[in-house]
């Protein structure tokens, strides 16, 4: 039926899915839907921003009846995907996880309205919070990390960072859901932003594109876990463009500008500027 050369390459194919230690075929693996997690994020979407994003239609009911619709929406289809991604043995948990998930909703909505007071006020360049909303791809990469860090701390597998590399893919924002952010948070740009797993983020703190809040480089690799591996960045700290800091004992002081293209391994107090010197320019004539 099929060509020589196409069925050797499918023996040898065959043979890598059966000795493979990860599962490769069959249809007995539980694994969540990551099309019904997108769907889920766009749903909670229409919940905390439904003049933007919401049903029209759905919007006809009471602002209390509307919620509590995609709430119970919600809460149905994230307890089918959380008891795909527990263990067999632990999927009942799966209605709990969802119920809390439900109740921490109204105060993710709360810090995500000052993460967009944060962008406002931090970027004269927003013509308006309507502006931010609809196209600012910071708050959108906030807005799913906030979820899905609710579903990290309840050891919910696979979920938080598929949400979270969704934002990614959306946005070059790399945050992962471990990463323990406060309150007024502001991402400008944003483009090639990472905030490693065990990163500390206080509050009103300032990112700037290509800034890496990351590890330093574990030669144990997982052997090396568990740990904090990653920066803490303490309250009312700005860190511009392309600046790196790595490693778990790094502490930036409150108060403290890291300048563009830094790079730290050591702790800054407080109230500190950090700036890298300008490398000497020279001009030569082209004929020289």
């Amino acid at each position: 039926m099929y060509p020589e050369h196409i069925r050797t390459a499918a023996q040898l194919m065959a043979e890598n899915m059966a000795g493979s230690e990860m599962p490769l075929y069959g249809a007995s693996l539980r694994l969540p839907d990551r099309k019904a997690v997108i769907a889920l994020i766009k749903t909670i979407r229409q919940l905390m921003f439904p003049a933007y994003y919401g049903d029209a239609a759905l919007m006809t009911l009471a602002p209390q009846d509307y919620a509590a619709l995609l709430l119970d929406r919600i809460e149905s289809q994230l307890k089918i995907q959380i008891a795909l991604a527990l263990p067999a043995e632990d999927a009942p948990r799966a209605e709990e996880i969802a119920r809390e998930f439900i109740e921490c909703l109204p105060q993710i909505q709360g810090m995500l309205l000052k993460d967009l007071d944060a962008t406002f006020d931090g970027d004269p360049a927003a013509q308006d919070k309507n502006e931010i909303i609809f196209a600012y791809p910071g708050l959108f990469a906030i807005f799913v990390y906030r979820i899905a860090h609710e579903l990290y701390l309840r050891k919910v597998p696979m979920i938080p960072r598929m949400m979270t590399e969704y934002a990614h893919s959306r946005t070059g924002i790399d945050i992962n859901p471990g990463a323990t952010i406060g309150e007024y948070f502001f991402i400008d740009h944003g483009t090639g932003i990472v905030v490693g797993e065990t990163t500390v983020i206080g509050r009103g703190v300032k990112l700037y594109q290509g800034v890496t809040l990351g590890a330093l480089s574990p030669r144990a690799g997982h052997s090396s876990l568990p740990g904090k591996r990653h920066p803490t960045v303490e309250d009312n700290v700005t860190i511009y463009s392309g600046a790196s800091i790595l490693g778990g004992e790094t502490v930036i002081g409150t108060n403290t500008v890291v300048g563009g293209n830094a790079f730290l391994t050591e702790a800054v107090d407080a109230n500190t500027r950090v700036v890298i010197q300008a490398p000497e320019t020279i001009f030569k004539n082209a004929d020289k």
